[in-house]
């Protein structure tokens, strides 16, 4: 059996324990239910999809719903750039959409959770399915490691966002996710520790030299002075060879 053979039968396994885990949710509660929008997010609703990446239109099951998804070009241009990993990037942008249902559309913290949990799902459909060295796996880590932080899954969260920054260096969007964490803590001295971390690697990084000026203007805090400034977060995974 290929590596990329091995890949997709783990996504598959990903998939349907996925699949088991989501039952229990969906038995007990109408988790779904966003009033005013489709009951999934396979509705393909235009605000939805104006809210996603340009690519996600044209990734599979998207282009057979979304106007102008089947654009043969573009298609081939993704995956040109993108390379197999496009075939699966389509879970991606689902698990973009039911982050947003999350974060913007959810009235309960039982449907906020549920799709929280199912972007995760998602996305590690898509770590399974693609090659080590895919360029976006920074991004997706990053998004995964939100959404578990969101989750109060924490060692985990900061596992996936730390490889995250393993995997690409001078990728700023996980420094500044460790760090929002750690300020919401009360925990100054981590969250400043690892802005100055992702501006010594991304020294341009706009959002991460803000953050920084921010913290600054509070001031230490009793928290950054106590026992939680020596807290530490585990370590990041080893990239796969």
């Amino acid at each position: 059996m290929t590596v990329q053979s091995k890949r997709t039968r783990t996504a598959w396994i990903v998939a349907g324990a996925s699949a088991a885990f989501f039952a229990g949710w969906i038995s007990r509660a109408c988790a779904q239910d966003i009033p005013g929008y489709p009951e999934s997010v396979e509705g393909y609703d235009p605000r939805e999809v104006a809210m996603l990446p340009g690519y996600c239109k044209y990734t599979q099951l998207f282009r057979d719903k979304v106007p102008g998804g089947n654009d043969s070009a573009q298609i081939a241009h993704w995956y040109q750039v993108m390379g197999h990993a496009f075939h699966g990037m389509h879970h991606y942008c689902w698990g973009l959409m039911k982050t947003n249902r999350a974060l913007l559309l959810a009235r309960t913290q039982q449907v906020r959770n549920y799709y929280l949990y199912s972007a995760v799902r998602e996305f590690d459909y898509v770590i399974a399915a693609s090659p080590s060295n895919f360029f976006m796996l920074p991004e997706i880590y990053t998004k995964r490691g939100e959404n578990l932080l969101r989750l109060r899954k924490i060692g985990e969260g900061l596992v996936s966002l730390q490889h995250a920054i393993q995997l690409k260096a001078d990728y700023w969007p996980p420094y500044a996710a460790l760090s929002d964490y750690f300020k919401e803590g009360g925990n100054y001295a981590k969250a400043t520790e690892w802005l100055q971390k992702g501006l010594a690697a991304s020294p341009t990084a706009k959002p991460l030299e803000e953050r920084l000026s921010a913290l600054k203007a509070k001031g230490p805090s009793p928290v950054s002075r106590g026992a939680l400034a020596n807290e530490q977060a585990p370590p990041a995974r080893s990239q796969e060879p």
